[in-house]
């Protein structure tokens, strides 16, 4: 018996992502000079990462 299709590792997992976690966003705010010392980490706008 095979594995199902969709069992298999694909070579789309693991690739790009397209959004940020929390802490990612608030280190790239810092490093851009957006991010507000004592400032709460929720509620963030939507960043987008280069590269």
């Amino acid at each position: 018996m095979s594995k199902h299709n969709s069992l298999k590792a694909s070579s789309s997992v693991g690739g790009k992502r397209s959004v940020l976690k929390r802490f990612e966003r608030v280190k790239l705010m810092k490093e851009r000079g957006q991010w507000k010392q004592g400032r709460s980490p929720i509620g963030l706008p939507k960043t987008k990462h280069e590269g």
